[in-house]
């Protein structure tokens, strides 16, 4: 089919995806995980850094399988597709601290973009200031890249390094199964909250299948619909937002309102300012943690170093105080979310190459700078044979 016919089939199955992906992770929450938790990268790979050991916080310590379940669902389906590419090579140290910014951002607001569409599903006027927030990152980071930003360009890698982090998820799962001497995992608090595992685990691969397939990212949907009048990801966007919405009023755990919600707090201001980390953090990192987790399964090497920033960033956050509570954010969460807006800021604009920085902003993303040709050698002096040869003609 052409034409509007087309254009409605192609809204109708972003919708349609949305609200699958939404609806499993509904039944998630109705089925043990925490509330409005159904899938949250920054929370889920901060309970799996906890359960390592990497954090001291007793509550929140519990190998997630929808990390694992996100991981291989995006690998198999770019397998799938042929789209499975092993790169990276785009500045890997400056996406590893910005995943580790994003997890603080996201752990002062308590949730990741994805967990901020389930609390607006679920009736969280919270998450309403947060997707302003997030609205105003974003904004800034396509006013850095403008000016000429690059974080780097990706090349291709050797299949192995695309492997790197769905090898490392496969172990994860093997750990959660065997549970070996070591591995901690909270007895109360939202890491004791959990969906059986083999659910956790189907639920998010199937989501990562379809997330895959659409290319489906919170800032790309929010960008797309408030800045480049793409209303496509939207239509995924409304469709997860309104079948959580409606499978949580099935279920008895729509709230309308600030207080009173799970896992959650009723300051607004800071909502808005640490979801603006997120988004500007998580734009130059390009994508958000759901995302990069999928890209991670697709071979994208810089987006394996991103989510490994990011479990670093949760483990941070609650080794320095950092993580909100139920009563609000913490002086040094506040602290560390001005300091992560500087950083970022800052470091953007280090990152223009020489040419932008130097001839000031610029009109357009920077193209990468290519090195001059070196001259055409002289010609050699010829031979006395060739001498006399051309002597002869």
């Amino acid at each position: 089919m052409t034409g509007p016919a087309t254009g409605a089939r192609t809204y109708a199955i972003a919708a349609g995806v949305g609200a699958a992906v939404g609806a499993g992770m509904a039944l998630l929450v109705a089925q043990g995980n925490p509330g409005h938790m159904g899938i949250c990268g920054a929370c889920f790979l901060r309970d799996t850094a906890g359960a390592l050991g990497l954090h001291r916080a007793a509550a929140v310590q519990y190998v997630r399988p929808e990390i694992v379940g996100l991981v291989l669902g995006g690998m198999a389906a770019a397998v799938a597709r042929g789209e499975f590419r092993p790169r990276g090579g785009g500045a890997a140290l400056f996406r590893f601290v910005l995943g580790a910014w994003v997890a603080i951002g996201a752990l002062v607001f308590l949730g990741c973009p994805f967990r901020m569409l389930q609390r607006l599903g679920g009736g969280d006027l919270a998450a309403v200031a947060a997707l302003g927030g997030l609205a105003v990152g974003i904004w800034v980071a396509q006013r850095l890249v403008t000016w000429g930003t690059v974080p780097g360009r990706a090349t291709a890698l050797p299949a192995g390094a695309g492997l790197l982090l769905p090898t490392l998820a496969l172990a994860a799962l093997a750990a959660l199964l065997l549970r070996p001497a070591g591995l901690l995992f909270s007895e109360k608090g939202p890491g004791a909250l959990h969906a059986p595992w083999a659910l956790s685990l189907g639920v998010a691969a199937g989501a990562g299948v379809l997330l895959q397939r659409i290319r489906f990212c919170t800032l790309g949907a929010v960008r797309g619909v408030l800045f480049l009048g793409d209303w496509l990801p939207g239509a995924a966007l409304a469709g997860l937002v309104l079948a959580y919405g409606v499978a949580s009023a099935a279920g008895g755990r729509f709230r309308l309102g600030l207080e009173g919600q799970p896992i959650a707090h009723a300051d607004l201001l800071w909502s808005g300012v640490s979801m603006a980390l997120v988004g500007l953090a998580a734009s130059l990192a390009s994508g958000c943690p759901v995302r990069q987790l999928i890209l991670a399964g697709e071979g994208d090497a810089d987006a394996g170093v991103t989510v490994l920033g990011m479990a670093v960033g949760g483990a941070l956050a609650h080794n320095f105080d950092l993580a909100s509570s139920a009563a609000g954010p913490t002086v040094g969460g506040k602290a560390a979310v001005l300091g992560g807006l500087a950083f970022c800021g800052v470091a953007a604009l280090l990152m223009r190459p020489r040419a932008a920085s130097a001839g000031g902003a610029a009109s357009g993303p920077a193209l990468p700078q290519v090195a001059a040709l070196p001259p055409a050698p002289a010609p050699a002096p010829p031979s006395p044979a060739q001498a006399q040869e051309s002597a002869r003609g």
